[in-house]
């Protein structure tokens, strides 16, 4: 998986299509490929923005003033247009950022406690079992981020140290075979070595978990 660091990306789009969706008074997002993208959205769409524009009514006082990008996607992105592009940094607006891809998103790493859940039930099964055998979410997901392909939205700097970040898996199948082989491989190892794990000892979860993983 990669990541794509908004502290340090800048997205850009076509400043007709952009502006296109603007005046359409429809729900659109911008993705990360600088892409505009109407809701609904795809399952596994990354956006840096997504809004509506609703134009304030004319009357025959007022006349029409030129759109301003900047005005439209709010005061914390940071806008430069560019002929026929428009060049946007999005990093200050990353809590509403949080919040519009939530919904899609695989897994949740923007707390000081870390991933907690998969949304992907299947996924979640395997987390689940191999909680049981002392594998815990971050093992899983530093998994998951070396061997599978996806994107991983975040903001990240070096000093002081800050991280947070929503995952984005491309292929849910991939991704299940990938840590059952890694989970199964650790429990395995801890059946085999670890007298905290013998067989003739474990609890019922255990036995479950290890059976989840075809151990028993």
């Amino acid at each position: 998986m990669r990541k794509f660091n908004l502290f340090k990306e800048i997205i850009t789009t076509d400043k007709a299509e952009l502006l296109k969706a603007i005046n359409s008074a429809k729900s659109f997002g911008i993705n990360i490929q600088g892409e505009i993208k109407y809701a609904p959205y795809d399952a596994k769409e990354v956006l840096i923005f997504s809004g509506k524009h609703t134009p304030e009514p004319l009357s025959a006082l007022t006349p029409p003033t030129p759109i301003k990008i900047e005005n439209i996607l709010g005061p914390n992105y940071q806008i430069v247009e560019d002929d026929d592009r428009v060049l946007i940094k999005a990093f200050s607006n990353w809590q509403e950022i949080i919040g519009f891809n939530m919904p899609r998103c695989s897994y949740d790493d923007t707390t000081a406690d870390g991933v907690a859940e998969f949304s992907n039930r299947d996924l979640e099964e395997i987390g689940w079992q191999a909680t049981e055998f002392d594998v815990d979410y971050r093992d899983l997901v530093d998994e998951l981020e070396a061997k599978c392909e996806g994107v991983v939205i975040c903001i990240e700097q070096e000093e002081p140290y800050q991280f947070s970040g929503l995952g984005f898996i491309a292929d849910d199948k991939e991704a299940y075979d990938v840590l059952f082989a890694y989970c199964k491989n650790h429990v395995q190892e801890k059946l085999e070595n670890d007298p905290d794990f013998a067989k003739e000892t474990l609890t019922d979860d255990e036995e479950e978990a290890a059976e989840f993983f075809g151990l028993l």
